[in-house]
């Protein structure tokens, strides 16, 4: 049984409370310089986990990722002909 997951960017004030965030998702990547970290949650429970990381003091915006939503299967997508003239070349043809 596959869990269907969705990305959250969570911008937070301080680095030092990452450890905190780290408890509401599986923690994918930390931006210190930008300050903000990108975490995996379940799609199921992403509005309670969007509402308690907005009550903490130091967590001032949360974002939700569009990724899962947006369609990934390309119609009358022409290959680009020097990619085509290189796979050509290398087949021997």
């Amino acid at each position: 049984m596959r869990t269907n997951r969705q990305g959250i960017i969570v911008w937070f004030q301080h680095t030092k409370n990452i450890k905190q965030i780290k408890r509401f998702g599986n923690l994918i990547y930390v931006s210190k310089k930008l300050k903000y970290a990108v975490i995996y949650v379940d799609q199921t429970e992403i509005d309670k986990i969007e509402y308690k990381l907005l009550k903490l003091p130091f967590v001032s915006k949360v974002d939700k990722s569009y990724k899962p939503f947006i369609k990934t299967d390309y119609e009358n997508a022409k290959p680009d002909e020097a990619k085509q003239y290189d796979y050509d070349y290398k087949m021997g043809i």
